[in-house]
C-alpha cells in the first residue's frame, strides 16, 4: 500500500484510522498532496471530494451529526482554511466531533511572501476544541530546510516525531472525549508527491472513548429529594439526537402532575402529554393583562434542561426574569448558563440522571402545576386549527400543509431562521428525526449540512429551507454525493421573511434593501445545472397537488419551489399570536 514519503502525513493517516475516523472530506490542492494521497490509497477509508471548502465542512458536520463519530475534512494551504470556520463554529457550539487537517507550509515561508501563505496556526483558537500545530518533519527535504533554516535540523527527526505523536494524542482526546471540533496545522516542504511503502514508527496508541460517569449516591440522593418535595418542574429540552432518551423515563415525566415538559420541533422527543410548542403558550400570556400573576404561576421551583440550545426567544426571556429556584442542566459536557440562574451542572448523560432518578421516585407529588397550564395548550391548539381554515395562501399555510405531508421515518433538516421557527407552531409525527444548524443559527450551511447527514440514511431527507438561506449555500449541490431520495423544499418568499416580523420594519426602500434584502430568483436554473429535478407551487392547490407526489421514487434528487406573497406572510403570523390569545 503506497503512502506518502513524509512522517507526519503517514502518523496522521495512522492516528485516523486506529481511532476509527473512516469518513474523511477532501478539497482539492497541491500542498495537501502528501496527505490525499495518503488517505486515498488506504482501502480503510471513506474519502469523498467537495471542492469548496465552506460547504465541505458542513457536509462533513451533517455527516458526524447524523451518525454521531467524528468525520475529517483535509484542505490546502492559505484561504482555503477560512471557509471551514463558520462549520468549526457550529460544532464548537453544537459538541460536534469535526476533524480540521490542514496542509501549511513550512513555517520560514510565512510572512516572506511566498505564495498561499496565511497563519496558520491556532487559527481558530476561540472557537475550537484543541488546536494541534505539528512541527515540520526533519528526515523530509533536509536540503531545502538546510538552505532556508539550517538551525531546524539540530533536532532529531525522532524528537519531532515524539512531539507530534504527544500533540495528536491530546486533540484526538478532546475530539473523543468532549465532542469539540479540533484542527490540525501540518506543515508540508516539497517534495510533496512522492510514495513509499515503508512506514514510519509513530507511538500513538489507540485508547478508549471516555464513558460518561456515574452518579455517586449522594449526589442522586441530594437531586432525588428536591426533585420529589417540589410541586412546580418544569422541563425544557432543547437540541436533541433522535431516540436519545427511554420510553420509560418520558413515562415518568409525562404522567407526574407536578411537571411540564416543554420540547421544540429540534428535542426528537414526543408524549402525549409534552408541551410542543412553547410560544403559542408564552405569547398569549405576554399580550394578557395580567401577565406578571400567570408568569409567577408558571414559574417553576426546578428548571431541568438537557439538550442542545433553545430556539424560543419567549421562553428565554421569561425564564431570565421570572427565574427558578434552582436550575438543573444535565449534560456529560457542559452546560451553558441560558438563564443566567444555573445552580447545577449534572455531568452525566440524560439516559443515566433519569435512570437513578427513576429509581429514587417517590411518585407524583400533589400537584396541579400541568392540569392548569395542559388547559391552556388544548385551547391554543383548538385555536390554531381553526385559524388555519381562514387564512390565505401564506408561509403559515404552506408549513401546515408540508409538515402533515412529510412521509414516515424521513429525516427532516430545517434551515435557519424563519423556517425552524414556523416548525415550532405544527405537531410532527413522532417517526420524523429533526435536525438544524442551532450551534450559531448560522443561515450559510443547511443545505450542505443536510446532503451530508443523507450520506449514510437510508430512509428519505427533506431540506426545508428559505430562499436566502438555499441561494446562499447553492454550493451545497455542486458535488457527486446527493442521493436521488434527496428532497428539497424551498419556501421563497422574496426576502429575508423574518425580518418582516421583528421591530423596524417600516416597509421603507432601505428596509427592503439592506435588511429584508427584496429578491425575485428563481431555483429552476440553479437545479438545471446540478441535475435536480424541479417543481413549482405558487396556490395552495397547487401546492396539495405538488406535493402529492414529491417523495414518490425518482432517479434525481426534487426540488420544490413554493412561492408565497411576501408582504403577507408575517401579518398572518402575528395574527395568528392575536388569534389565539
Amino acid at each position: 500500500m503506497k503512502q506518502s514519503n513524509i512522517p507526519s502525513a503517514q502518523t496522521i493517516v495512522k492516528v485516523c484510522e486506529v481511532m476509527g475516523i473512516q469518513d474523511i472530506i477532501i478539497s482539492p490542492g497541491s500542498r495537501n498532496a502528501p496527505l490525499t494521497l495518503s488517505f486515498t490509497e488506504n482501502p480503510f477509508f471513506n474519502c469523498l471530494s467537495i471542492i469548496d471548502e465552506r460547504s465541505a465542512a458542513f457536509f462533513a458536520l451533517g455527516m458526524a451529526l447524523q451518525h454521531q463519530k467524528p468525520v475529517a475534512v483535509v484542505c490546502t494551504s492559505g484561504s482555503a482554511l477560512l471557509n471551514y470556520y463558520p462549520a468549526i463554529a457550529e460544532a464548537f457550539y453544537s459538541a460536534i466531533p469535526l476533524l480540521v487537517i490542514s496542509a501549511d507550509r513550512p513555517p520560514y515561508k510565512i510572512d516572506v511572501g511566498d505564495g498561499q501563505t496565511i497563519r496558520q496556526d491556532d487559527v481558530f483558537h476561540r472557537h475550537i476544541g484543541y488546536s494541534v500545530n505539528l512541527k515540520l518533519d526533519v528526515g523530509h527535504a533536509q536540503d531545502r530546510i538546510a538552505s532556508y533554516a539550517p538551525k531546524l535540523l539540530e533536532e532529531s527527526q525522532e524528537s519531532v516525531q515524539r512531539y507530534n505523536d504527544q500533540e495528536l494524542t491530546k486533540g484526538i482526546g478532546i475530539l473523543f472525549g468532549k465532542k469539540l471540533p479540533v484542527h490540525v496545522n501540518v506543515p508540508f516542504e516539497e517534495p510533496l508527491y512522492d510514495t513509499t511503502e515503508e512506514l514510519w514508527d509513530t507511538a500513538f496508541q489507540a485508547f478508549p472513548v471516555p464513558q460518561p460517569k456515574e452518579l455517586e449516591t449522594d449526589e442522586i440522593q441530594q437531586f432525588s429529594k428536591a426533585w420529589n418535595a417540589a410541586e412546580k418542574k418544569l422541563v425544557l429540552v432543547g437540541v436533541n439526537h433522535p431516540n436519545a432518551i427511554a420510553e420509560e423515563h418520558l413515562k415518568m415525566l409525562g404522567n407526574d402532575p407536578s411537571v411540564i415538559v416543554l420540547t421544540e420541533t429540534t428535542s426528537n422527543l414526543h408524549y402525549p402529554s409534552f408541551f410542543t410548542s412553547i410560544d403559542s403558550i408564552v405569547f398569549p400570556i405576554e399580550k394578557s393583562g395580567q401577565s406578571d400573576s400567570l408568569f409567577k404561576e408558571l414559574q417553576p421551583d426546578i428548571l431541568l434542561t438537557f439538550g442542545g440550545l433553545v430556539v424560543s426567544k419567549k421562553v428565554k426571556a421569561f425564564l431570565r426574569r421570572y427565574t427558578p429556584k434552582q436550575h438543573w442542566h444535565v449534560d456529560a459536557i457542559r452546560a451553558f448558563d441560558t438563564y443566567f440562574s444555573l445552580s447545577h451542572h449534572i455531568k452525566t448523560t440524560p439516559t443515566v440522571f433519569f435512570g437513578k432518578l427513576l429509581q429514587a421516585y417517590y411518585g407524583a407529588v400533589n400537584s396541579s402545576y400541568f392540569k392548569t397550564w395542559d388547559v391552556v395548550r388544548k385551547d391554543y391548539e383548538k385555536k390554531r386549527d381553526a385559524y388555519i381554515h381562514q387564512i390565505p395562501f401564506s408561509d403559515f399555510l404552506a408549513f401546515h400543509h408540508i409538515f402533515k405531508r412529510i412521509p414516515k421515518n424521513a429525516q427532516v433538516h430545517l434551515a435557519n431562521s424563519s423556517t425552524v421557527r414556523y416548525a415550532q407552531l405544527f405537531p410532527l409525527d413522532a417517526s420524523l428525526q429533526i435536525f438544524c444548524n442551532r450551534g450559531t443559527s448560522g443561515i450559510d450551511g443547511s443545505t450542505s449540512t443536510a446532503i451530508g447527514a443523507s450520506f449514510y440514511y437510508e430512509g428519505q431527507t427533506v431540506l426545508i429551507t428559505g430562499d436566502l438561506s438555499f441561494y446562499y449555500d447553492s454550493n451545497a449541490l455542486w458535488n457527486q454525493h446527493l442521493r436521488k431520495n434527496f428532497r428539497i423544499i424551498l419556501i421563497n418568499n422574496s426576502g429575508g421573511g423574518i425580518f418582516r416580523i421583528l421591530p423596524g420594519n417600516d416597509d421603507s426602500k432601505n428596509f427592503e434593501t439592506y435588511f429584508e434584502t427584496k429578491q425575485e430568483q428563481r431555483a429552476s436554473h440553479i437545479c438545471q445545472q446540478f441535475g435536480v429535478a424541479y417543481d413549482m407551487a405558487e396556490t395552495e392547490k397547487e401546492l396539495v397537488e405538488r406535493l402529492d407526489s414529491f417523495f414518490e421514487t425518482s432517479d434525481a434528487p426534487k426540488l420544490l419551489e413554493v412561492v408565497t406573497p411576501r408582504k403577507v406572510n408575517n401579518k398572518i403570523l402575528l395574527t395568528y399570536f392575536d388569534f389565539i390569545s
